[in-house]
């Protein structure tokens, strides 16, 4: 039979460690050791095992020798779908039971059998794919959904070395940029990259929701809490436990609201309505704003200390006229996706049509290049799109006058920095600005 599968085996006897390898090496593509569980979370990450094979004690003792039913725990909550089978002792059998109830796929007693231990190890990879062939063919996928094109412009080469670096980590995110520019495809980005992606991403707007429906969608509610609350409701905090929650247009949420979410996220605990009791929830927080939220805190519409929590690492998306290399890339890649979806096939930009939509101001950024794309793909009657579907216009301005106002600070800001060599107090006094603001500004537009 062909070797298949990744197995992570988890001991802290080295000799136990070499046997197993040994062992399972003929039955598994890949085998791993990890002589401590200390690195297990992480190792899952890089590694994706199919299958852990995980012992039930460790030399530091925690919780009175429930070590492999703590880590059976963190795995789980964070990689649900990894089939674990605990490695224990004859007097670890109940508690080995016990583990099971809470999810893990069987045990095998020590000393072991060859024949067993390979057996259930095999049995464990088999249930692994076979739910993996389930989900394939049926879970729904989104039809619009495109996959993150990075492109080749400096700025996005800069935010995708910034997000290889931060996705691993479970460090609170705040992305902004104007609308279209694809906030939400970059946190889905994130969410891809990081340790949770075992789990769907859970995705709020904050903008779509009437303003007495925000508490309920947070954190959800009990039977009776309000009129027409005829079910108990589980809020978003509690969807997104061990997964990402991602918050569209946080600037909408209310004042008085900010203050319980900036309890919720510093206690990791959440309240629904209706309820005193209150209910932990692990959750790694993406936001998204196109407005400016130190400008909310000045005029007292957004907390300050709700945004330094939320905050931890600001990424800020440039529109798409000031990554114009990358419109034809992303036009071809929104054709190949719509011919797709409406059967055709062969379709090419003509060089005039490239032209044009590299002139176009693109106000609606990604997203009104991709409802572009899709009408032309629709109305293409050959194998050519030609520049006279397209629903665009061309801006008969020169480059100085089409720049809006922040293309022209970012310019004039850049430039001071380049006059006075980096010196941030002659240019904020250059500027006729305080530090502080050019802080704000420097990190706003990527200087």
């Amino acid at each position: 039979m062909a070797k298949a599968g990744k197995l992570l085996i988890v001991d802290d006897n080295r000799n136990i460690l070499s046997a197993v390898k040994l062992l399972t090496e003929s039955i598994f593509a890949e085998v791993t050791t990890l002589p401590s569980p200390n690195s297990l979370i992480s190792t899952i990450h890089t590694f994706a095992p199919d299958v852990i094979l995980l012992d039930m004690n460790f030399h530091a003792g925690i919780n009175s020798g429930n070590e492999g039913l703590y880590w059976l725990r963190e795995v789980l909550s964070k990689y649900p779908e990894t089939k674990v089978v605990l490695f224990t002792a004859y007097a670890d059998i109940e508690l080995a039971v016990k583990a099971m109830k809470e999810g893990a796929f069987d045990f095998v007693v020590k000393p072991w059998d060859n024949a067993k231990l390979v057996a259930t190890l095999q049995n464990a990879y088999k249930a692994t794919k076979e739910k993996a062939k389930k989900n394939a063919n049926s879970t729904p996928t989104s039809e619009n959904r495109v996959e993150m094109y990075w492109g080749e412009s400096a700025e996005m080469k800069r935010i995708r070395k910034m997000v290889e670096h931060v996705a691993i980590t479970d460090a609170n995110i705040l992305i902004t940029g104007e609308n279209g520019t694809g906030k939400e495809m970059l946190a889905r980005e994130i969410h891809r990259q990081s340790m949770r992606c075992h789990k769907p991403m859970v995705a709020l707007d904050m903008g779509a929701i009437p303003e007495s429906l925000f508490e309920s969608e947070l954190f959800g509610h009990k039977k009776g809490a309000f009129t027409d609350a005829h079910t108990d409701r589980e809020g978003k905090f509690l969807t997104a436990n061990g997964s990402t929650l991602f918050m569209d247009e946080i600037g909408n949420l209310p004042l008085h609201l900010q203050v319980k979410m900036l309890s919720a996220l510093q206690n990791r605990a959440v309240t629904p309505l209706g309820t005193n009791e209150s209910k932990p929830t692990d959750i790694r927080l993406i936001s998204a704003t196109n407005c400016d939220l130190n400008d909310a805190v000045a005029n007292g519409k957004f907390r300050q200390d709700l945004l330094f929590r939320i905050n931890t690492i600001h990424i800020h998306i440039p529109p798409l006229r000031n990554r114009r290399e990358d419109i034809v890339p992303l036009a071809e890649i929104f054709i190949e996706h719509y011919c797709k979806k409406y059967n055709k096939s062969g379709l090419l930009l003509a060089m005039e049509t490239a032209e044009k939509l590299k002139a176009h101001s693109w106000e609606g950024n990604i997203r009104e290049l991709q409802n572009t794309i899709e009408k032309a793909v629709i109305m293409c009657e050959g194998n050519i799109i030609k520049p006279e579907i397209l629903e665009v216009r061309i801006a008969q301005r020169t480059i100085t006058e089409a720049q809006t106002l922040e293309e022209m600070e970012r310019q004039l800001i850049g430039n001071a920095i380049e006059q006075c060599c980096g010196n941030l107090s002659q240019v904020a006094q250059q500027l006729g600005i305080t530090r502080q603001t050019l802080y704000n500004k420097i990190k706003r537009y990527g200087l």
